[in-house]
């Protein structure tokens, strides 16, 4: 196993801990490797009842893929990124149909691949410092690890208005769009635990120390998100945001012209196809086309560059507007890739 991962039993608790938390345990293609095995072992051991997933240090669960290697691997080609990429979704497929209780404890930052390891486990868990995201449009990449398909079917648009912005939830939000299941404060979290090494009622212990969420912060938003995100092109949707009369929404229309147009109307593309995809194996297949592409692309590197390799916050993107991004981009990253298919549809 990884040092990166803690992999051990807990009673009838196989505990999976990421462990990178100077890197608010971004992930490696090690780990990776790491969790799936350790998910493939726990199958068959009957002392195992229940999978627990949580992350080392005191900032989050997880932050996402580690971009920087990521960043290096596209300008050198790019194929240690789809190798993690067709690891990483096989083993999002695989939480989500898991046969024993996957409970994900996303306390503090979840975002992209964080998401993916925890978002598709049958009990997800936030805390009131639970901060839940797929900001990949920031970096020139599109909502991935099955992320398309929990934005697609959040209520009305919020899933768009999160897509498209970049913008994060909290936990009231997470279960309001769909990401979580249970609040449960920060402090009870170690007690949940030592509960979960004796529990033959996994459902019931869970609920036995959760409490009402905070508010949703998007519930009362929805009029305007719902009315501004339904339009059928990104260029309108910013129209009418910027014409709303809603300092937000104005706010939102910023956000979104801030981040990769490409990867904007390549989102917005994806989500409006991941509504009527059959299963999340579908959606998986398609977000693997269209990271693949966009290694292949200019807006990942830069991304990456302007936001964690000099942080100087000023990616130039190119193309550099949304209206010069064309149907024919947007189809290429959608394309079917010849002899390099996912495949678990």
């Amino acid at each position: 196993m990884s040092d990166e991962v803690q992999v051990y039993r807990d009673g009838g608790v196989g505990r999976i801990v990421l462990n990178r938390p100077r890197a608010l345990n971004s992930l490696t293609h090690g780990m990776i490797t790491a969790v799936r095995a350790a998910l493939d072992e726990w199958t068959a051991d009957g002392a195992v009842r229940v999978v627990v997933l949580t992350g080392a240090g005191e900032r989050g669960l997880c932050a996402g893929a580690d971009i920087r290697a990521m960043h290096d691997d596209a300008k050198a080609g790019g194929a240690r990124a789809r190798a993690f990429f067709r690891d990483e979704y096989r083993l999002n497929a695989l939480i989500a149909r898991y046969p024993k209780p996957y409970v994900a404890v996303m306390d503090g930052i979840t975002m992209g691949g964080g998401v993916g390891l925890s978002a598709h486990g049958a009990v997800r868990i936030v805390t009131e410092r639970s901060v839940v995201a797929m900001p990949e449009t920031r970096i020139g990449l599109v909502p991935d690890v099955g992320g398309s398909l929990l934005l697609a079917r959040a209520p009305g648009e919020l899933g768009t208005h999160l897509g498209l912005t970049s913008g994060s939830m909290g936990p009231g939000d997470a279960l309001l769009c769909g990401f979580a299941d249970h609040f449960v404060p920060s402090a009870r979290i170690p007690a949940l635990l030592d509960a979960l090494t004796e529990a033959s009622d996994v459902a019931s212990t869970v609920a036995a120390h959760a409490e009402p969420a905070p508010p949703a912060a998007l519930a009362a938003a929805r009029e305007w998100i719902d009315a501004c995100y339904a339009a059928d092109t990104a260029e309108k949707i910013v129209e009418r945001l910027l014409n709303s009369g809603m300092p937000e929404a104005k706010e939102a229309a910023e956000l979104v012209l801030g981040n990769s147009p490409t990867a904007v109307k390549v989102t917005l593309a994806a989500l409006r196809r991941a509504r009527s995809l059959p299963s999340l194996e579908a959606a998986l297949d398609q977000e693997y086309r269209i990271s693949c592409a966009a290694l292949d692309g200019h807006d990942l590197v830069e991304g990456i560059r302007a936001q964690v390799i000099d942080k100087d916050r000023s990616p130039r993107w190119s193309p550099a507007t949304l209206a010069e991004v064309t149907d024919a981009e947007v189809a290429r990253f959608l394309a079917p890739r010849e002899g390099d298919e996912l495949g678990l549809a």
